[in-house]
């Protein structure tokens, strides 16, 4: 896996260099969904997915900006990649997006990466670990200690508050409430920095991948609300809601999530 590692954390540093030339001349577009995209969507999207194919040509791809054609589910490897999370961020210049990839190997991810091009800061995990890369040095990554409510922090999307967040909040009395972009909020669960990230709504495999890996490697958990870990690779790649934690009081918050004031 070293060789993998290697290759994910080259290309990410491509892609962020290559989105970072097109940081502030941002024209996005409507996807179908309503999503917004941009040419640096596009652009790292295919740096990354040439990079890969070229140095694991059996592998398979999934990601946001490329079209699906269904010859991954055949692969016992496939890449899962978001070329551009949080593009909203990115084009409020507010510098909170990544360039997510991840490596799926039976549908478990044993590698992800996670770079902030703005930052130059870097997380991954692989089977050796989870890791911090930032000003020149890298640190282990380990979830905090925290078990009680009071002591521990929420992470929330720098956009808004929804009302799934603001009930577990009220529920929980936690210490404090703290806003992020992208996948940068399961890294700081990782981290330490935040101890719940709660997600409801639809999300996709790309969204997320990258995150599970490090959040687990790191000691902490990320489960959908039944308590199972994601299979990915899926014929249908969308996740309907999860919950990351440092695993500390993830069944009690679990319980909580499905409560009768949770609105799916």
């Amino acid at each position: 896996m070293e060789e993998e590692l290697r290759a994910a954390l080259t290309l990410a540093r491509l892609a962020g260099e290559r989105i970072m030339r097109l940081y502030g001349e941002a024209e996005p577009r409507e996807k179908s969904d309503g999503s917004p995209v941009t040419q640096a969507d596009i652009e790292a999207s295919a740096l990354i997915v040439e990079g890969l194919a070229k140095r694991f040509p059996a592998d398979g791809f999934l990601t946001e900006e490329a079209q699906d054609d269904g010859s991954r589910l055949s692969k016992k490897r496939v890449w899962i990649i978001d070329p551009l999370d949080g593009t909203k961020e990115f084009i409020k210049r507010n510098g909170e997006f990544t360039v997510n990839i991840a490596l799926v190997v039976h549908g478990r991810p044993l590698l992800g990466v996670i770079f902030l091009p703005a930052r130059d800061e870097c997380f991954y995990a692989s089977p050796a670990g989870a890791f911090r890369d930032w000003g020149g040095s890298t640190e282990p990554l380990s979830v905090s200690a925290r078990s009680r409510f009071e002591e521990m922090v929420l992470v929330v999307s720098r956009s808004h508050l929804s009302s799934e967040d603001k009930q577990l909040s009220e529920r929980c009395g936690f210490a404090r409430v703290e806003r992020a972009g992208s996948s940068l909020k399961g890294c700081w669960v990782a981290s330490g920095r935040a101890d719940v990230y709660v997600r409801a709504g639809t999300v996709n495999e790309w969204d997320i991948c990258a995150m599970d890996c490090i959040v687990h490697a790191a000691g902490g958990r990320l489960t959908s609300f039944t308590g199972e870990r994601f299979k990915y690779n899926c014929d249908d790649p969308r996740i309907h809601g999860f919950l990351a934690s440092n695993g500390t009081r993830h069944e009690d918050l679990l319980r909580l999530c499905n409560g009768p004031a949770r609105q799916t």
